[in-house]
């Protein structure tokens, strides 16, 4: 598993069981159990997800007597966001940089669009 906080987020979004445990987390705190319910596979296998998810800072588990309820952790989710935000920076800037250059070698050609 990559070293990097970055790396170790993008490694724990990979995983489609993953990104739906921290859906349904993005509702409220869960118990591994309640975790486990939508998923046609073991408790061990959830618990190893959420392994995954806790090393790479997604979720935290917190203790209240029996009960350790998991909760999403978005500061990862942050940084993500920022590291894409730089480059949707560059790329809107570089697809602009090329309409420009666009519109002067063809003058006249209106409605170009990018998205």
């Amino acid at each position: 598993m990559p070293d990097d906080e970055l790396s170790r987020t993008f490694a724990a979004l990979a995983d489609p069981t993953r990104r739906a445990i921290l859906a349904r987390l993005s509702e409220g705190e869960a118990t591994v159990n309640e975790l486990a319910e939508p998923f046609d596979i073991s408790l061990q296998a959830i618990s190893k997800h959420l392994k995954v998810l806790e090393r790479a800072g997604l979720i935290s588990r917190g203790r209240d007597a029996q009960w350790r309820p998991c909760r999403l952790e978005t500061a990862p989710l942050d940084a993500v966001s920022h590291w894409i935000d730089r480059y949707r920076e560059r790329w809107n800037d570089r697809f602009d940089r090329l309409e420009r250059e666009i519109r002067r070698v063809h003058p006249g050609k209106e409605g170009l669009e990018h998205g």
